[in-house]
């Protein structure tokens, strides 16, 4: 009797190197159907429009599991992500890699879309164009709009999609938007998540999407920014190991100063961000480890109109969350003797 989960993907691939193993499964009355079954695939199309292209580099640095694991294998047990489409990883290219892409848009409400980088919206999007069909180039706008109209949901990858970020900073010359901006413009109601940060952390991709893969959009719980809470629910401050020294008022004067970073134009007070506990790297390290103040990079505010190292207000100082805050009590003289 075979049972539901008989045989990973990869597994199957493994088997499937000897012909004759590969055969006498097949023969199995009704295994071709329990192995589709078993193994959901969930298609996916990646466009990359006005970006530097970090975000997709820094996913792919992902660990835990590798990205080799996230793209072969199941990423929870029965679903399995199966990636059609992205420039930079795919081997395909030309008409090839967009006859992929359109294979799978064809497929209506069944896909998911990852956006990277901002939308160049100015003259049409004339600035940005991936691919062609019958002699005119495609803007990425177009692919957003049509892929976007037809996906499941949206996933806006790294502070460019999700906010504008870089490209859409003054004078933005080109008109670039962010996706849930092109959204509204185009009365897009397909729902959208928003992974900010130039990068974003690999953890915050491939937990968003185990997930959804897991509970569905709903079990994703975001904050007024569209930002999943599991990983943007806390201020960057409250969770700093130089967040002693803020309390103590004892602030760095220049970066190679052990003190609090917030004089030097730190954003880690208005920066809701699980860096300093998630860290990057593989666990290594994280900005102001490296004796830099945080530069507020998944901030819709990002970047900001001054300069970065100016310093930003501070409307309401919240207790450390790694550790109890301590309430101040008025002691008398007489009892202090």
């Amino acid at each position: 009797m075979l049972k539901e989960s008989f045989l990973s993907r990869r597994d199957f691939l493994k088997l499937s190197a000897t012909s004759l193993t590969a055969a006498s499964l097949l023969q199995i009355p009704g295994f071709a159907k329990r192995l589709e079954a078993a193994v959901a695939e969930i298609p996916v199309i990646w466009i990359q429009t006005g970006s530097c292209t970090g975000c997709v580099v820094s996913i792919a640095n992902a660990v835990s599991p590798k990205i080799q694991e996230i793209l072969l294998d199941q990423v929870i047990p029965g679903k399995h992500i199966s990636l059609a489409y992205n420039a930079t990883l795919m081997a395909a290219a030309g008409d090839l890699a967009i006859q992929a892409m359109e294979k799978v848009a064809e497929k209506k409400g069944q896909f998911v879309l990852i956006a990277e980088g901002a939308f160049a919206t100015k003259d049409d999007g004339l600035y940005c164009q991936i691919g062609e069909k019958n002699g005119k180039g495609i803007t990425g706008l177009e692919h957003l709009i049509n892929l976007g109209s037809n996906a499941m949901a949206v996933l806006a990858l790294g502070t460019c999609a999700c906010y504008g970020g870089i490209p859409a900073a003054p004078p933005n010359p080109t008109g670039c938007k962010s996706v849930t901006q092109v959204f509204t413009d185009n009365s897009i109601k397909t729902p959208v998540i928003n992974i900010p940060g130039c990068p974003p952390h690999p953890d915050w991709f491939v937990g968003t999407v185990a997930t959804i893969l897991i509970g569905g959009l709903e079990a994703v719980k975001v904050d007024i920014h569209g930002r999943p809470l599991a990983f943007f629910g806390s201020l960057i401050h409250d969770n700093c190991a130089r967040r002693g020294h803020f309390d103590a008022g004892r602030f760095a004067k220049k970066f190679s100063d052990p003190y609090c970073l917030y004089e030097l134009g730190c954003k880690g007070p208005v920066t809701s961000a699980d860096c300093p506990t998630r860290l990057w790297n593989n666990g290594n390290n994280w900005c102001v480890g490296c004796g830099h103040g945080c530069i507020g990079c998944v901030e819709p505010e990002f970047p900001y109109e001054k300069s970065l190292y100016t310093v930003v207000p501070i409307e309401k100082v919240t207790p450390p969350a790694t550790y109890p805050a301590v309430e101040a009590k008025q002691i008398s003289p007489s009892v202090t003797g």
